[in-house]
């Protein structure tokens, strides 16, 4: 019998296991469900027809199911913004939390908020969401690809946050009034504590307010 309770679907295998483990951290179980084998092709696969991109996630879920697991950690921005995630859980009857979840939540806190996205693709889903909650938030934002494949190539966090000035990137936010910047990839947790000492802007990450939503 399967003894997990959760299932993590992320673009890679390197984000599901970021999933994995922060659920792992809270004590919970969970099965890794990667939708592509590197972060390239899960940009691509974010620009595929909108129905074949459903089902292929679909396919997945009705495998979750099978393993007996009918709760669902998508732990990947672009992924959530790119599938009608919400949808396919009314349609398969599942329980299913994403980053973008999290950010409907405090979009309303905030009236500048910064992102940080891995692609244009994760970006527009999380401003679009930011927008659906607060139509008066200014949204400032970036997106680059090169951080990913850098996470997942293991670079160093300061020399990550060195090498592609981010600090200048944090700066350039702060000067237009932002007050916190979404860390809208769930691969960037990783470099976050680096990036904090070049910053007095607030890092959102959206994992806490996540489990609290996948446990309710």
């Amino acid at each position: 019998m399967n003894k997990a309770t959760v299932a993590v679907i992320a673009g890679t295998g390197v984000d599901t296991e970021m999933g994995v483990g922060v659920l792992a951290a809270k004590g919970l179980a969970a099965l890794s469900f990667p939708v592509s084998q590197e972060a390239r092709e899960q940009t691509l696969l974010q620009i595929m027809p909108a129905e074949q991109k459903k089902e292929k996630i679909r396919a997945i879920l009705r495998e979750i199911k099978s393993q007996g697991v009918e709760k669902v950690f998508v732990y990947c921005n672009s992924l959530s913004g790119a599938v009608p995630m919400p949808e396919l859980a009314v349609e398969e009857d599942m329980k299913i939390v994403t980053p973008l979840d999290a950010y409907a939540l405090i979009a309303a806190r905030y009236k500048r908020l910064a992102v940080l996205a891995a692609n244009c693709q994760g970006l527009a889903g999380i401003e679009r969401t930011i927008l659906q909650v607060n139509p008066q938030a200014d949204v400032f934002s970036a997106a680059a690809l090169p951080l990913v494949l850098a996470v997942e190539d293991g670079m160093e966090p300061n020399k990550l946050v060195e090498s592609f000035f981010l600090a200048k990137l944090m700066d350039y936010f702060a000067a237009n009034g932002a007050e916190a910047v979404i860390l809208g990839c769930t691969h960037f947790p990783y470099f976050r504590e680096a990036l904090a000492k070049k910053t007095t802007l607030d890092l959102i990450d959206p994992a806490d307010i996540m489990l609290e939503l996948l446990l309710r």
